[in-house]
């Protein structure tokens, strides 16, 4: 298994970039950057692994796990698993009242975003993304 560091110099390597390269794209000093390469630092802080995701056009979650920071995969939920969560979280809301009890059965996905997207807009609360 590799470590970090040589994880690091292979993704630097395959976008064909020099230490200063890096250095340039993104505010590291490129001696430190060297020197974690090398194995002699340990893996930097999460906002320094944010800068060298942009400069390796990599998403920052896969450095951070890469780095050891997370150690649970990113969970993917369909529309509809995001959409019946969300749903069900406006109907736990006590602070959120409707006029007549709304269940769950028998409503179809877009009905559910709709009863969201209006909880949304009356809360200011963001629960879907996109």
């Amino acid at each position: 298994m590799a470590t970090f560091g040589e994880f690091l110099r292979g993704l630097r390597e395959k976008q064909r970039m020099s230490l200063r390269d890096v250095e340039r794209e993104c505010g590291v000093a490129n001696s430190y950057l060297s020197q974690i390469e090398k194995g002699e630092r340990p893996a930097p802080s999460p906002e320094i692994l944010r800068r060298l995701a942009k400069a390796y056009n990599v998403p920052a979650r896969y450095l951070m796990e890469q780095a050891g920071f997370l150690d649970e995969p990113e969970v993917k939920a369909t529309e509809e698993e995001r959409v019946s969560a969300a749903f069900e979280y406006v109907m736990s809301d006590p602070d959120y009242k409707l006029g007549a009890r709304i269940r769950s059965e028998g409503l179809n996905t877009e009905a559910k975003k709709g009863i969201v997207i209006v909880y949304e807009t009356l809360t200011g609360k963001k629960l879907l993304t996109g």
